[in-house]
């Protein structure tokens, strides 16, 4: 898949907001990482139950999928930059919730951590809409292909980090130690964002009512057979094909490899994605955009249907980098495509579809995998996602031309 040439792959890393940005992410996606790990493995220890790991991508999911729109309308008329520290704050509290709730798991129960996670997905629901619109004030236009690709690769190596970081801390010092220093990391990055300055408050159109706004977003991706058709591929390949939730399961009855096994099977897809994503910050697989989008996808649903397969515990890492690989692919492609196809207005509410597109084929998708394993078994559950996924990249490839044929040049404008 031929990959296209940019001018200068540093030019977006000379921007020091930018530098405090990626900062920023280093230590939320390192918190974000080792929480995931330490929440989902404690979850399943207290009900040795994979449906119980679904009901959680759900309890997360229901706030931040019901209130991203709004969201988004939010974020698209207030200062976008204290939208993300107030949420980011937010999730500071709520590791430390996570915490003392630990310390007394055995009669708070479950559903304390679930009550917390759905505070999570409230903050979320702000959030993550503001966050995305506000990445593309701090970076110009110019770079935004070059910029995703670092961000990417930064995101992917510290996903590479904090799960290992999330399993040894567990397996050696506990969930309550692990909650602590999850709080520490998310504080470190709410500081480095306060290093951004406030970006321009965006002018919304005169007498446009609040479901006017709402739907203003949902209207302009309904009609864009790029934006539309990227986001559907990326919900319905990774909703059926997802299987991080079920890696609980198979690190404790199918790979035996416990926790620490665990936390290495979490980092493995983002190991895979971290190289090539290095490699898209000089080759951007823009030339052949939409192809090189149906590609990847194809392949992140052929690698999953080998990790089904496998009993082996190395046979099964090296397919889950491969699924990274993959998806590594398809994220600076559907980045870019958010960003340039988003007017400066409006750049809120689409992220805000995108987030529901994301969020729905994760948090759902983690309640699909959850109930689809508890009727089909754990494996055999997976190995059905991955058949659905390759389905999907056929149909999408079919009835959307358009982002089939869709070319963009190395500064990620359309052609």
């Amino acid at each position: 898949m031929p990959f296209s040439k940019p001018n200068d792959p540093y030019a977006a890393l000379r921007l020091p907001e930018f530098r405090y940005l990626l900062g920023s992410r280093v230590f939320s996606t390192l918190a974000q990482r080792a929480l995931y790990i330490c929440i989902t493995y404690q979850v399943f220890e207290l009900t040795k139950d994979p449906l119980a790991l679904g009901w959680l991508g759900l309890v997360e999911a229901i706030p931040a999928l019901s209130l991203a729109l709004y969201g988004g309308h939010v974020a698209d008329r207030n200062d976008r930059r204290m939208i993300v520290l107030i949420t980011q704050a937010i999730q500071v509290v709520c590791a430390i919730l996570f915490a003392f709730i630990s310390l007394n798991s055995a009669s708070l129960g479950i559903f304390a951590l679930y009550g917390v996670v759905f505070i999570v997905g409230v903050a979320r629901g702000f959030g993550d809409p503001a966050m995305s619109a506000f990445e593309a004030q701090v970076i110009p236009t110019n770079v935004f292909a070059q910029a995703s690709a670092w961000s990417s690769s930064l995101w992917q190596a510290i996903s590479i980090i904090g799960p290992a970081l999330g399993g040894f801390a567990y397996a050696y010092l506990g969930p309550t130690v692990t909650y602590f220093i999850v709080a520490l990391l998310l504080a470190i990055s709410l500081l480095g964002m306060r290093r951004i300055a406030p970006k321009a408050k965006p002018v919304p159109p005169e007498g446009e009512t609040i479901w006017q706004s709402l739907s203003a977003g949902v209207r302009y991706v309904k009609n864009d057979q790029v934006l539309v058709g990227s986001m559907a591929l990326d919900l319905f390949a990774v909703l059926f094909g997802g299987v991080i939730a079920l890696l609980p399961v198979f690190a404790e009855t199918i790979l035996k490899v416990g926790p620490v096994g665990y936390g290495f099977m979490q980092s493995a897809p983002s190991i895979g994605a971290l190289f090539i994503m290095l490699y898209a910050t000089r080759h951007p697989p823009l030339q052949n955009a939409g192809r090189n989008l149906l590609i990847s996808v194809a392949g992140f649903g052929f690698s999953i249907i080998v990790f089904a397969l496998s009993t082996n515990f190395i046979v099964s890492f090296v397919a889950l980098m491969f699924t990274g690989v993959f998806d590594g692919i398809s994220m600076v492609i559907r980045m870019t495509i958010v960003r340039v196809f988003s007017p400066e207005h409006m750049r809120a509410r689409i992220a805000a579809v995108s987030w529901i597109f994301i969020g729905a084929s994760n948090e759902i998708g983690a309640f699909e995998s959850g109930v689809a394993a508890k009727l089909l078994g754990t494996a055999p559950s997976v190995m059905f996602g991955g058949l659905v996924t390759l389905l999907v990249v056929a149909l999408t490839g079919f009835s959307a031309p358009k982002l089939r044929n869709l070319h963009l040049n190395p500064e990620g404008r359309n052609e």
